[in-house]
C-alpha cells in the first residue's frame, strides 16, 4: 500500500514538473537549427536563449497558455501561441533580408516590422557606420528623419517635419533632461558612440512617453545599467579630416555571480570644420572653415546590477561635459564668437522583475535624476545660463492574460525645473510637473494582432517671474506675473498588424493625442539669437495700435490644447531576397502652436564690450492654428547575390496650415540609394542621397536649392590577426557639394561640411 501511494505521489510530482516546462527546437524553413535565438514570454520579463543546437526550455509554473516571441539574427521574428505543455515544439523562423531588431522602448515585445506604429531601429554595425558627432546627423539617413542642422554639435532630429518640444529625446526610456527642445542652438545631451541601438518611434507616441511626443520619440539605448554579467565590450579610435576631428570611445560589461558591472566613456575633439564655399549665402570668397564650429567633449558612465532569477535591479551614474561653438551668432553689425560649456550629471535606476503573482506577471521600474547646465559665453563672459534639474519615474505593471489580453498599467511622473538667466534669457524660470496613468493592451486573433491604449495626464506649468513689457514705448509699463497653468491631456490609440500572407504584413494605427504647449511656447518674451527672432509666447497677445505700432497684453482666453489625429498605414515584405517597408501617414493637428510673423520688428540693445549694438529682430508670436501634415516613406532592399545588397529609400513631407500657407523649415523630397558589397575580408558601401529643391516656404523664409551627397565606406576585417577587429575608411560628401539644409535656422550662414575622409579602427570582444 505504501509503495502504491509512493508511486502515485511520484507520478503526480512528475506531472507537475513536466507541466512546469515548455520546450523544443527553433529552426529555419529548411529544417536547420537556428543558433542565437531568444525566446521571450509575451506579457512578462522572462526570456531564455536557445543553445547551439537551437533547443530551449521555458519554465511555466502556472500552467497557463503562453505566447512566445522568438527572435534571431537574420530571421523574421514570430509569435507562437502555445496552448499545451510540450517539450517537442518546432518553432520555425524564416530568413529575411530586412534587418529586424527588437525594440526596447515599447512596453510589449516587438520589432521594427511587428509594431502597428512605424518604428525604426539603428543598431549594431549600421549604427557604427552612421555615427556622427550629433544625434541629428547620426539619424539623418533614416527614412522619415532629417536634421535641423545647427553646426556639428547642436543638430537634433526632425521626424516627419516636427521637432523641438514635439520630439522627445530619451536615454533608456527616460527624458534626456537637457535644453535641446527649447532652442535649435542647444546640443542634445547624449552620445551615440557608446549606444547599443537608437530607436525612432514615428507618429504620436504619447501613450508610452507623454503628451510632449506628438511628433515621435528617439530612444538611445545603452548598457549603463547592465542586464547580464557576460564579459563583452567594444572600442573605437577615429580621425576625420574635415575638422581634424578625433574620437576615442569604449565600453565594457562584465561581472561574476549575481553581480554585473558596466563602464563606458568617450573623448572627442574637433576644430572649425571645412566648408566648400562661403559661409553666408551670396557672399563672395570668405573663409574655408565655418567660424565657431569647433567642439570638444568627454563623458563616462558607471553602472552595476544585481542579477536575480527573475530579473535584475541596477543603478548607474554618468557625467557629460561638452564645449562647442555656436555659429552664426550675430548682434546685427557683426558676427560675435560665442561658445557653450555644457555639463550634465545623470543617475538612473532600472529594474525589471518577473513575478508569479496570481494577477501581476512583472514589474518594470525606471527612475532618473538629471542635473543639467550650459553657459553661453561671449568674450570670456557668461552671457546666458540655462539649467534644468529633472526627476522622472515610470512603473509598468504587467498582468497575466485576461481573456487572452496582455498588457500593462503605467504610472508616470516627471518634474522639470528649468531656468534661463542672462542677456538672452527669453523665457522665465519655470516648473513643469506631470502625473500620468496609462493602460496598454494587445491580443492576437489568429494572424491579426490588435493593440489598444489610453493615457490621461495632469500637467502643471508654473512661473513666478513672468515679465512682459506691455508697451513698446514705455518701460514703466513693465509687468510681472505669476503663472499657474494646468491641463489634462488625454490620448487614445488603436492599431492592428495583419499577417495576411506568408512574408507580408499590414499595419494600421490611429492615435488621437493631446499636447500641453511647452513652457517656452507659453512664456517666451525676448530675443532668441538661436532662431534670429524676437519670440512672444501664447500667454501674450500682440495688438496693433492706431499709430501703426503695437502693444503687448496678457492673453485673456483659455490656452487650447494641441490635438493630433494621426493615421498610419504600413505595408511590409520581409521574406526572401527582396523586402520593403512602406508607410503613408496623415496627421491632422488642431491648435498647432508655431511661431507666426506678426509683421512687426523689435529693436534690442546688446552690450558688446564698452559699447552697445542695436539690432532689429522680426517679432514672431506663438499662435495656435490648424495644420495638416502628410506624406510617405519607403525603403526597398534587394539581396541580389550573397555578396551584393541594394537599397533604395525615399521620403516626403507636406506641411501646411489648413487656412492656407506653408509651415517653415520642412525638409524637401529625398531619394537615396545604397550599394553594399562583401568580398573576402572587405565590406564596401557606396551611397548617394538627392535632396530636391524646396520652394514651399513660409513667410520670410528663403527657398533652398537641391543637392546630392555621395558617401563611401570601406571596412577591412582583420579577425585573423585581431579577433573582432576591423579598420575602416569613410568618405563623406565626396563630390564636395555646396549644400544648405532647408530645415536649419542657419541655412543662410552655415553650409554642410566639405569633403571629408575619416580613418579608424574598431573592435568587439
Amino acid at each position: 500500500m505504501k509503495k502504491t501511494l509512493f508511486a502515485v505521489t511520484l507520478a503526480m510530482v512528475s506531472q507537475v514538473i513536466m507541466a512546469a516546462e515548455v520546450g523544443g527546437l527553433v529552426k529555419d524553413d529548411q529544417g536547420r537549427a537556428v543558433t542565437g535565438a531568444v525566446i521571450d514570454i509575451v506579457g512578462s520579463n522572462t526570456s531564455v536563449r536557445a543553445d547551439g543546437q537551437g533547443r530551449f526550455t521555458v519554465n511555466n509554473p502556472t500552467g497557463r497558455a503562453l505566447e512566445l516571441h522568438v527572435r534571431a539574427p537574420g530571421h523574421m521574428h514570430r509569435v507562437f501561441h502555445i496552448d499545451d505543455q510540450r517539450s517537442d515544439l518546432q518553432l520555425v523562423l524564416t530568413p529575411t533580408v530586412v534587418e529586424v531588431i527588437n525594440v526596447v522602448g515599447l512596453p510589449w515585445h516587438a520589432s521594427n516590422v511587428e509594431s502597428a506604429q512605424p518604428v525604426s531601429v539603428l543598431g549594431d554595425e549600421e549604427l557604427r557606420r552612421r555615427q556622427s558627432s550629433t544625434l541629428g546627423d547620426t539619424l539623418q539617413h533614416q527614412v522619415g528623419v532629417h536634421s535641423n542642422y545647427y553646426g556639428p554639435v547642436a543638430s537634433s532630429p526632425i521626424i516627419r517635419g516636427l521637432d523641438g518640444p514635439r520630439v522627445l529625446i530619451t536615454q533608456n526610456g527616460l527624458d534626456a533632461g537637457d535644453a535641446s527642445r527649447v532652442g535649435p542652438d542647444h546640443a542634445v545631451a547624449t552620445e551615440a558612440s557608446t549606444a547599443r541601438q537608437i530607436e525612432i518611434l514615428r507618429g504620436p507616441s504619447t501613450l508610452f512617453y507623454g503628451s510632449g511626443a506628438i511628433g515621435g520619440v528617439v530612444n538611445i539605448v545603452d548598457d549603463r545599467v547592465p542586464q547580464s554579467n557576460e564579459t563583452e565590450g567594444e572600442w573605437r579610435v577615429e580621425h576625420n579630416s574635415v575638422a581634424d576631428d578625433k574620437l576615442v570611445s569604449g565600453s565594457i560589461t562584465t561581472g561574476t555571480g549575481n553581480v554585473a558591472v558596466h563602464a563606458d566613456g568617450f573623448w572627442r575633439d574637433a576644430n572649425d570644420y571645412k566648408i566648400p564655399g562661403p559661409a553666408a549665402a551670396g557672399e563672395a570668397g570668405g573663409s574655408t572653415r565655418l567660424p565657431s564650429s569647433a567642439n570638444d567633449s568627454q563623458g563616462f558612465n558607471l553602472g552595476g546590477s544585481y542579477l536575480l532569477d527573475n530579473g535584475f535591479v541596477g543603478l548607474s551614474v554618468g557625467r557629460l561635459e561638452r564645449t562647442y561653438g555656436i555659429p552664426g551668432h550675430s548682434h546685427g553689425i557683426e558676427d560675435v564668437p560665442v561658445h557653450a560649456e555644457l555639463e550634465q550629471d545623470r543617475i538612473q535606476f532600472i529594474s525589471e522583475l518577473a513575478l508569479d503573482h496570481a494577477i501581476i506577471s512583472g514589474i518594470n521600474t525606471r527612475f532618473g535624476y538629471t542635473n543639467y547646465r550650459h553657459d553661453e559665453i561671449e568674450e570670456d563672459q557668461i552671457a546666458t545660463t540655462f539649467t534644468n534639474e529633472s526627476y522622472e519615474g515610470r512603473v509598468d505593471i504587467f498582468h497575466h492574460p485576461l481573456a487572452d489580453w496582455r498588457g500593462a498599467l503605467t504610472v508616470h511622473y516627471k518634474r522639470s525645473d528649468f531656468s534661463a538667466t542672462g542677456m538672452e534669457a527669453f523665457t522665465p524660470p519655470s516648473l513643469t510637473e506631470t502625473w500620468a496613468l496609462a493602460l496598454i493592451e494587445e491580443r492576437h486573433f489568429g494572424p491579426v494582432l490588435l493593440q489598444l491604449g489610453a493615457r490621461i495626464e495632469q500637467t502643471d506649468i508654473t512661473a513666478d517671474n513672468f515679465v512682459a513689457n506691455l508697451s513698446r514705448y514705455d518701460d514703466s509699463l513693465l509687468s510681472v506675473y505669476s503663472v499657474d497653468h494646468s491641463s489634462n491631456p488625454f490620448s487614445v490609440s488603436g492599431g492592428v498588424v495583419w499577417d495576411f500572407t506568408q512574408g507580408y504584413n499590414l499595419g494600421v494605427s490611429f492615435t488621437h493625442a493631446q499636447r500641453t504647449p511647452s513652457a517656452a511656447e507659453l512664456l517666451s518674451y525676448g530675443p532668441h539669437i538661436g532662431s534670429g527672432l524676437f519670440e512672444s509666447g501664447a500667454l501674450l497677445d500682440i495688438k496693433p495700435t492706431a499709430d501703426g505700432g503695437y502693444e503687448v497684453d496678457l492673453h485673456r482666453g483659455d490656452v487650447k490644447l494641441e490635438k493630433s489625429s494621426n493615421l498610419d498605414i504600413s505595408l511590409r515584405k520581409f521574406d526572401g531576397k527582396f523586402g520593403f517597408i512602406t508607410n503613408i501617414f496623415y496627421n491632422r493637428i488642431d491648435n498647432y502652436y508655431y511661431l507666426n510673423d506678426t509683421g512687426f520688428n523689435e529693436s534690442i540693445a546688446h552690450e558688446h564690450g564698452d559699447h552697445y549694438h542695436y539690432m532689429d529682430l522680426p517679432l514672431y508670436a506663438y499662435q495656435a492654428q490648424d495644420a495638416d501634415l502628410y506624406g510617405f516613406e519607403g525603403e526597398f532592399i534587394w539581396q541580389a547575390t550573397d555578396a551584393l545588397k541594394l537599397t533604395v529609400m525615399t521620403d516626403y513631407i507636406r506641411a501646411q496650415l489648413r487656412d492656407g500657407g506653408d509651415l517653415p523649415r520642412i525638409p524637401p523630397l529625398r531619394i537615396g540609394g545604397r550599394v553594399q558589397y562583401e568580398i573576402a575580408d572587405f565590406d564596401i558601401e557606396l551611397s548617394a542621397s538627392r535632396y530636391l529643391r524646396q520652394d514651399r516656404v513660409a513667410a520670410l523664409e528663403d527657398e533652398t536649392s537641391g543637392y546630392t551627397l555621395v558617401d563611401l565606406q570601406v571596412n577591412y576585417d582583420i579577425n585573423r590577426w585581431l579577433p573582432g577587429t576591423s579598420i575602416y575608411l569613410k568618405g563623406q560628401n565626396l563630390t564636395d557639394e555646396y549644400a544648405r539644409v532647408h530645415a536649419s535656422f542657419l541655412k543662410d550662414k552655415a553650409p554642410l561640411p566639405a569633403r571629408s575622409v575619416a580613418v579608424g579602427i574598431s573592435g568587439k570582444f
